[in-house]
C-alpha cells in the first residue's frame, strides 16, 4: 500500500516545524559530505580551497560518478540521524557502483577511516591525504571495495545489492540494513527477483532491510525505466511486490527523508514486535522508500546552455576538461565554493563540531558496525562426527579384502543425512540456499529437522514449508540465492549452495566478483576471513540424458579455475564417503570458493570412511586394489576424475585384467582437481617427486575427466612430458539418450578407455602388441552393437547397468 500524499505533506510540514534545528544541522552535514565527494573526484591539492583553484590542483585522471553522490549523502545523513535517535544497529549497502566518493566522505567524517587509515585524521593534513587518495595509485578506487570499512558489497557489477542486504539480516534479529538501489541497477534481472526477499524473512528471528530505490532518472547517457515511471506506476509496482511504499520527493527533502525513515523504522519495529510476541501479522508488508532527487543535485546547473544537474551529463564527471579549459575551471571552483567551506571546516581544516555531532559513535557508526566485519564475529560450526554417516563397504567372510562397489547408493542422498545433522546443530548460523532443487537433488533428509522458510500464503498440501525457523531458502533465481549467501557469509555465518550443474553458470560473474572481494580482503589485516562459499554441483551432465542437451554443461568448473590460486578449490569425490569427508572439510574452511561436484543418482561405493579421509587429504591416490600388482610398474595409468568417469575407469581396468592380464594397469583417482597443477602455481599442486610417483615418470596416462578436456590440459601445462597425458571429457556431444550413450558419444566409456589403453600399452609391452589389433577391433564392434541396441530398446544393456566390481 502507498501512503496518501496529503498525509505525507502534513507530516513533512510538522517534521520541519518540530525538528527545524536538527534538520538544519543535517543539511550542514550534507554540505560537508557533498563537498568532500566532489573534491575527491577533482582535487589533488588545495583541497580546502584556501587559495584560488589552479590547473595544477586538479587530478590528471578524473574518476568516480558524481551524479549519485548527493542522494547517497542524503540517505547516509538521515540514517545517522535515525541511529542516534533510537540507538539502531544499522549499516549501509550501496548499490550504485561508482558512488564511493559519497560513502568515503561519510566514513571520513564519522572517523571510521581514521581508525583503519591512521593518516586520515580530522584535520588539514588528514583531509589532504583523504581527498588525494581517491582514484590515486595505492588509494581508494572509484567504487567500494574490501578496503572500505563497513562494506560487504562492492557494486562493481550492478544488480546484487538488495539480495546481499537481505542475506545480511537473516538470523540477525537486531540488525537493520539500509540498502540503496540505483534506478539503473533496478533494471537488472537479479534486482527484480530480490525485491521478493521479504517473503523469505521471518521477522521473529531475522532483522530487516529498508530498501531505497534512488530514482534520479538517468544512467550513463539515457533515462532509466524507473525514473521515467510515474508515482502511481511505481506505487502499484512495489505494492504488488508486497511493500508499503513511500515516495520521498518533497521540495524539503531533508524533512521528507527524516520523516520517511522514521516511519519506515516504526513500521519495522511494529512488525517485528508482533512476531516476537507470538502475534504475527499475516503477510507483513515491510516499508520501502522511493527517493526522487535530481541527478547531480547541488552540482553545476548547466554548461554551454546544456543542463548538467538533473540530466545524464552529471552521471560521471561533469567537467572533465577543467584542467585545460579556464572557463570550466572557473565553473568548477564556483561549484566547489558553493558549499561554503569556511562554514564547515575551521582554520586547521577540522570539520566543525556541528558537522561531527551528526555522526553516531563507536560501533554505531555504519562504517564500524560489527556485522560488516564478518570474520571477527564468525564462529566455527558445530559439525557432526562424519563416521556416524559412513556408508559401509562390506568385508567378505572369506577374506580381509573390502568388497568394493557392491553397495549402490546416491552419494548426495547419503550426504543429506550428514547435512541434516549440520542444520540441527547450527540452527542460527547455517542455511541452505537452493534454487528450488533440494528435493530433486536428494538432500531431502534435512527436512527431518527443518523446512523451507516462506512467509507468504501456502496450501495445506504444500510440504516442508513454514513461516518459522526454516533453514532452507528456495527461489528459482540463482542470482538471488548467491546474493543472499554472500550477505550471510560476509556477516559471519555459514551456508551451502546446491544446484543443478548446468545452471550454476548463471552466477558465474557474481562468483567472479565475490572471489575478487575475498581475494582483495586478504590484503587487510582487519578483514579476517569469513566462511568459504561452498557450491555443491549435482544433477550432473552424465545423468542428465533425460533432460537433454540444455542440461549438459560442466562449464562452471572452468570459471572457478579462472580465479586466483589462493581462492579456488574444485573437488570431485568418487563416492559417498569421500563426498561427506569433502563437504565436512569445506564447511570448516575459510576464505575460499569451494566447488564440489557429485552426481545424485545411485552409484557404486568404493572406499571406507577411513580410506576416504586419507584419500581426500592426499587429493589423489593409487587405488592398488583396482590395479595390476598394486599398481607397480604399469604399462598404462588410468585416471578417474569425477564419480561417473571413475566408474568407467574401474570397469575398463576390471575388463582388461580379466581379458588381457598381460596389460599392466595402474588406477589413480583424483578428488582434488588442483593437485594436477604445479605446486609453484597452486598450493594444492603436487611437487615434481609426488607427481611422478603418482603418474609415473614416462608411462602413458589416460585421464577420464568429468568436465571439458581443456581443464586438465590447462592444469597440466608446464608439467614435464605432459603430452603423454591423453585427456577424455565432455565434448559437447549430448542429447536426450541413455546414460551410457552419453559416455559413448563423448568417448569416455569403458570401451573407449580399453581401446586407448591397448593402443598405448602396445608401444611398451610386446605381449599386448601381439593382440592389440584383434582386441581393438572387437571393442569397436561392441560399440557398434551398443548403438544398435539402444536404438531398438531405448535403454542401456544389462551388461552395463548390472556391472559391478568383483
Amino acid at each position: 500500500m502507498a501512503i496518501l500524499l496529503t498525509d505525507v505533506q502534513t507530516s513533512i510540514q510538522q517534521t520541519r516545524q518540530q525538528h527545524a534545528t536538527e534538520l538544519e544541522a543535517i543539511a550542514c552535514y550534507r554540505r560537508a559530505a557533498n563537498y568532500l565527494a566532489a573534491a575527491q573526484i577533482y582535487l589533488k591539492d588545495n583541497v580546502l580551497l584556501r587559495e584560488p583553484l589552479k590547473p595544477e590542483h586538479i587530478k590528471d585522471r578524473l574518476l568516480g560518478h558524481w551524479g549519485t553522490c548527493p542522494g547517497i549523502n542524503l540517505v547516509y545523513a538521515h540514517a545517522n540521524s535515525l541511529i542516534r535517535r533510537h540507538d539502531v544497529n544499522m549499516f549501509l549497502v550501496t548499490g550504485p557502483g561508482h558512488g564511493a566518493p559519497a560513502n568515503l566522505a561519510n566514513l571520513y567524517l564519522e572517523g571510521t577511516l581514521h581508525e583503519f587509515y591512521p593518516e586520515m585524521t580530522l584535520d588539514g593534513a588528514g583531509i589532504y591525504q583523504f581527498i588525494k587518495s581517491f582514484s590515486w595509485p595505492g588509494g581508494f578506487p572509484s567504487h567500494l571495495y574490501p578496503g572500505t570499512p563497513g562494506t560487504i558489497h562492492e557494486g562493481g557489477e550492478l544488480g546484487y545489492a538488495l539480495a546481499t542486504a537481505f542475506g545480511a539480516v537473516m538470523d540477525n534479529p537486531d540488525l537493520i540494513v539500509t540498502c540503496i538501489v540505483g534506478d539503473g541497477e533496478a533494471e537488472t534481472g537479479p534486482t527484480a527477483t530480490a525485491w521478493h526477499s521479504y517473503k523469505y524473512i521471518d521477522p521473529a528471528e531475522s532483522g530487516a532491510v529498508i530498501p531505497i530505490l534512488h530514482a534520479n532518472g538517468y544512467k550513463i547517457s539515457s533515462v532509466t525505466i524507473y525514473g521515467a515511471m510515474s508515482d502511481e506506476e511505481l506505487s502499484h509496482l512495489f505494492t504488488g511486490y508486497g511493500y508499503q511504499v513511500r515516495i520521498v520527493q518533497d521540495a524539503d527533502l531533508d524533512a521528507d527523508m527524516y520523516d520517511a525513515l522514521e516511519w519506515a523504522y516504526q513500521q519495522i519495529i511494529y512488525i517485528q514486535q508482533a512476531a516476537r510476541a507470538g502475534k504475527r501479522i499475516a503477510q507483513p508488508r515491510f516499508p520501502m522508500l522511493i527517493l526522487r532527487s535530481l541527478k547531480g543535485w547541488t552540482g553545476i546547473k548547466e554548461i554551454n546552455g546544456k543542463p548538467i544537474e538533473g540530466s545524464f551529463r552529471s552521471h560521471q564527471v561533469p567537467t572533465k576538461e577543467a584542467k585545460t579549459h579556464p572557463d570550466l575551471l572557473k565553473l568548477l571552483e564556483e561549484w566547489l565554493r558553493s558549499y561554503r567551506l569556511e562554514e564547515l571546516f575551521d582554520v586547521q581544516g577540522c570539520p566543525i563540531p556541528a558537522v561531527l555531532e551528526q555522526c553516531p559513535q563507536g560501533h554505531r557508526r555504519m562504517g564500524c558496525n560489527r556485522h560488516a566485519f564478518g570474520g571477527k564475529v564468525r564462529k566455527d560450526l558445530d559439525l557432526p562426527d562424519i563416521f556416524k554417516f559412513a556408508v559401509p563397504v562390506e568385508r567378505s567372510s572369506k577374506s580381509d579384502e573390502n568388497q568394493r562397489g557392491k553397495e549402490i547408493v546416491s552419494n548426495v542422498g547419503e550426504l543429506g543425512q550428514y547435512m541434516r545433522a549440520v542444520v540441527e546443530n547450527n540452527a542460527k548460523t547455517f542455511r541452505i540456499f537452493s534454487p528450488d532443487e533440494l528435493e530433486s537433488n536428494l538432500l531431502t533428509d534435512v527436512f527431518q529437522v527443518t523446512h523451507r522458510n516462506f512467509q507468504w500464503p501456502t496450501q495445506p498440501h504444500d510440504t516442508y514449508m513454514g513461516i518459522e525457523g526454516g533453514r532452507v531458502l528456495e527461489i528459482l533465481s540463482e542470482h538471488t540465492c548467491q546474493g543472499w549467501l554472500q550477505g550471510y557469509l560476509l556477516t559471519g555465518r555459514h551456508g551451502l549452495f546446491p544446484s543443478y550443474e548446468a545452471f550454476l553458470g548463471i552466477v558465474t560473474t557474481m562468483m567472479d566478483q565475490y572471489a575478487k572481494f575475498i581475494q582483495f580482503s586478504k590484503e587487510y589485516a582487519w578483514r579476517l576471513p569469513v566462511a568459504s562459499l561452498n557450491y555443491l554441483e549435482t544433477s550432473t551432465l552424465w545423468r542428465q540424458e533425460h533432460n537433454g542437451f540444455s542440461h549438459q554443461n560442466p562449464g562452471f568448473i572452468n570459471s572457478v579455475l579462472d580465479q586466483q590460486a589462493m581462492s579456488a578449490r574444485v573437488y570431485l569425490p568418487p563416492d559417498a564417503n569421500c563426498l561427506i569427508s569433502t563437504i565436512d572439510h569445506c564447511l570448516q574452511s575459510k576464505g575460499y570458493i569451494n566447488l564440489v561436484i557429485a552426481n545424485k543418482n545411485p552409484l557404486p561405493q568404493w572406499l571406507s570412511m577411513p580410506e576416504a579421509i586419507a584419500h581426500c587429504r592426499a587429493g589423489a591416490s593409487v587405488w592398488r586394489w583396482a590395479s595390476t600388482d598394486d599398481g607397480v610398474n604399469p604399462d598404462v595409468v588410468l585416471v578417474g576424475i569425477g564419480d561417473v568417469p571413475t566408474v568407467e575407469v574401474l570397469a575398463a581396468a576390471h575388463t582388461l585384467q580379466a581379458e588381457m592380464p598381460e596389460l599392466r594397469v595402474r588406477v589413480v583417482n583424483v578428488t582434488d582437481l588442483l593437485i594436477l597443477e604445479e605446486k609453484t602455481t597452486h598450493p594444492h599442486g603436487l611437487d615434481a617427486d609426488m607427481f611422478e610417483a603418482l603418474f609415473t615418470v614416462d608411462r602413458p596416462v589416460i585421464v577420464n575427466f568429468h568436465g571439458y578436456p581443456s581443464v586438465p590440459k590447462q592444469l597440466l601445462f608446464g608439467r614435464p612430458q605432459s603430452r603423454r597425458f591423453l585427456i577424455n571429457g565432455y565434448r559437447e556431444e549430448g542429447t536426450t539418450t541413455t546414460p551410457f550413450d552419453m559416455l559413448v558419444r563423448n568417448k569416455t566409456s569403458r570401451f573407449h578407455l580399453i581401446m586407448q589403453a591397448i593402443r598405448l600399452a602396445a608401444r611398451v609391452n610386446p605381449q599386448v602388441a601381439a593382440h592389440a589389433n584383434e582386441k581393438v577391433s572387437h571393442y569397436e564392434y561392441v560399440l557398434a552393437q551398443h548403438r544398435e541396441f539402444i536404438r531398438e530398446k531405448g535403454t542401456d544393456p544389462a551388461e552395463i547397468t548390472d556391472w559391478h566390481w568383483s
